[in-house]
């Protein structure tokens, strides 16, 4: 029998999203191979309590944070008497012998305090909370701030989605050492999507240029609209974007503006097996992003056989090799991301050895070897000293 994790998370079902997405599929592979796993997450206000999702315990737990105001404070001060024993809860309902922070936040705060507490080992992954937060959590925050670089400090071990993911936490947060956990993709969705799919628009001769992701300002949709409409293609090319998020006004405002009109389709969210259908029928997949800690976009690209035009700011650059199994692009340069557009559009054949090859490429990361890659991490963390009773914990070494 495998140790007992509470993956941490900043963000988890009902919500979507990489870290969520990330979070969910490692826990159903830690499952698999007999590590005991429950998934804590950050209550948001909806009191869920205890749910389950895939065989998974899913525990909701709140995380009040200081602020500055009186009224602020003296809201933490009612709150966190409670938050800190829905806490301590957790710890004895499920008794981890690891906590791991995915992605961290609030989250991270009170995981890290509750592992000082009780002598636990503390994994920290971070997913690029520091660099791409459209808030700036860590901009604005010094008890966030603080908070990582103590965490970092006393954790056992820290991940990181990339490369530039664990540079930034070496730069800014203290970080020693750090180890890269990428992430992964699973097989073709079997699940019936749900959402707008393509046969819902009518599409018939035209080209389909796709982009998926939140649509916020990191994600840099907006520059993927001004690119799409600097093509000198007609009216034959129709872009798609598949989320949601507070910049959806403002990119059809854009798109209106530069004439692309009914060119630009907003779709709204959609779940896996949505997002792999419109890859399917996409000529082009795009990750237009400003800064992009991974990308697990590219990844399903690749699983769908769609060619893939890639940021060349963060992530992607890692395990994106530029003009083999994608074309990386500064989408700040719009007319350098319209020209690599442009160029797959009209080399049909070129778009083929592209998705043949990102089809390959996507075969070297799976969840199964992500979740093997942290069953490694636990394995060091838990063999480096005894484990007292009855927390079971263990002290950094």
């Amino acid at each position: 029998m495998g140790p007992r994790v509470a993956l941490v998370a900043s963000s988890f079902h009902p919500y979507v999203g990489g870290v969520e997405s990330h979070v969910r599929h490692v826990a159903r592979e830690l499952r698999a191979t007999g590590t005991d796993v429950e998934v804590w997450t950050v209550d948001r206000g909806e009191h869920l309590g205890v749910t389950e999702l895939d065989g998974t315990v899913v525990r909701h737990l709140p995380t009040p944070m200081p602020a500055r105001s009186a009224r602020a404070l003296a809201s933490f001060a009612a709150a966190a008497p409670g938050a800190w024993h829905a806490w301590s809860s957790a710890f004895r309902a499920f008794r981890p012998d690891v906590l791991h922070v995915q992605c961290f936040g609030p989250n991270g705060v009170y995981a890290a305090a509750l592992a000082r507490r009780r002598g636990l080992p503390l994994v920290v992954s971070s997913h690029g909370e520091t660099t791409a937060d459209d808030h700036d959590a860590f901009g604005t925050s010094a008890l966030i701030r603080v908070g990582l670089r103590r965490a970092v400090a006393a954790a056992a071990e820290t991940t990181g989605c990339s490369e530039p993911v664990l540079e930034d936490l070496r730069r800014r947060f203290g970080l020693v050492g750090g180890v890269v956990v990428p992430n992964g993709v699973g097989p073709v969705p079997t699940a019936p999507p749900s959402g707008v799919l393509p046969d819902s628009l009518d599409l018939q001769g035209r080209h389909v240029v796709l982009g998926v992701g939140r649509l916020e300002t990191a994600k840099g949709f907006d520059l993927l609209v001004e690119a799409v409409a600097a093509l000198d293609r007609g009216s034959d090319t129709t872009l798609v974007l598949a989320g949601d998020g507070s910049q959806g006004g403002a990119l059809r405002a854009l798109g209106n503006r530069l004439g692309l009109g009914v060119g630009l389709q907003l779709v709204g969210a959609l779940d896996e097996a949505a997002v792999d259908a419109w890859m399917r029928r996409a000529d082009v997949v795009v990750v237009p992003s400003r800064k992009e800690a991974f990308g697990i976009v590219a990844l399903e690209a690749w699983r769908a056989g769609a060619p893939l035009v890639a940021t060349s700011l963060g992530g992607p650059a890692s395990f994106v090799t530029d003009g083999v199994d994608g074309l990386l692009v500064d989408p700040v340069n719009t007319g350098a991301l319209a020209n690599a557009i442009g160029s797959l559009l009209d080399d049909p054949e070129g778009r083929a050895r592209l998705a043949a090859a990102g089809t390959a490429s996507a075969r070297r990361y799976t969840w199964e070897g992500v979740a093997q890659s942290y069953a490694a991490v636990y394995e060091r963390v838990l063999g480096s000293a005894p484990r007292p009773a009855p927390a079971l914990g263990l002290r950094r070494h």
